[in-house]
C-alpha cells in the first residue's frame, strides 16, 4: 500500500454490504435483502459474506448481449 499515490483509485473485487450500499445508493436493508434472496453474487470469507463486485460488473456489461 505504500506504493499508492495520493488520489489513486484501488478497485477490490469484493466489497461489504455496507460499501455496496454506498456505491449504489441503495439502502443497507435493500442490499441485505438482495443478498438473502441470492440476487447478488457473494463469497463467504471467514464469517463475512462479501459481494463480488467483479461479477456484478461483468453481468451488467454483458446484459445487453443477452437481450
Amino acid at each position: 500500500m505504500e506504493d499508492l499515490q495520493a488520489g489513486q483509485l484501488v478497485v477490490w473485487p469484493l466489497v461489504t454490504k455496507e460499501r455496496f450500499a454506498e456505491l449504489t445508493g441503495l439502502s443497507f436493508d435493500q442490499v441485505r435483502g438482495m443478498v438473502a434472496r441470492q440476487q447478488l453474487p457473494t463469497r463467504k470469507i471467514g464469517r463475512h459474506r462479501l459481494i463480488n463486485l467483479a461479477l456484478v460488473t461483468s453481468d451488467c456489461l454483458h446484459a445487453e448481449e443477452r437481450k
